[in-house]
């Protein structure tokens, strides 16, 4: 073999290893990525069953159930950003801060039935902060204009649950 026969094998084995590992670096990270979808989006276009997302909007008013199955808490309500709203499920304790009419993050997947089974939920912190996803939703649905102040409570929302008023 050649001196430039050997350079190119090399130049061939290394491209190679490269492209491999930029494949397995990249299936990597899209088994690990977690999309963030406002009740709206998923309304709109499903994620397949069982792929994990993030959900984010406001706890639905008057949505929230209490319940225990097996001995665990397991809490039942509605998240929703006006124009949609997703039927939740999460087992376990929610966060302090959780109520009707605030902010809320939650993360896990959908489910054949269409509800959406938490893995984890989270909730705002303050009077004041918002996800910056739950904003942009609100924002994006006409909402929630900040130069006109604070979002409105989830409750004041007309929810579009179908056609009314006899419009087809």
């Amino acid at each position: 073999m050649t001196r430039k026969n050997r350079r190119l094998v090399l130049l061939l084995v290394c491209g190679l290893g490269l492209g491999c590992a930029t494949a397995l670096v990249l299936s990597a990270f899209s088994d690990n990525i977690v999309f963030f979808l406002s009740p709206a989006e998923v309304a709109a276009k499903a994620p397949h069953n069982g792929r994990s997302f993030r959900l984010g909007g406001l706890v639905q008013a008057g949505s929230v159930r209490r319940d225990t199955e097996a001995g665990r808490p397991v809490a039942r309500f509605r998240v929703t950003d006006g124009a949609a709203s997703v039927a939740v499920v999460y087992s376990g304790v929610l966060p302090d801060l959780f109520r009707e009419g605030q902010g809320v993050v939650a993360l896990g997947s959908l489910q054949g039935d269409g509800t959406f089974r938490a893995a984890e939920v989270l909730a705002k912190h303050d009077e004041t902060y918002m996800p910056k996803e739950v904003a942009d939703a609100l924002k994006k649905n006409g909402h929630w204009e900040p130069a006109k102040g604070p979002p409105p409570s989830a409750d004041s929302w007309a929810l579009l649950t179908g056609k009314t008023g006899g419009q087809k």
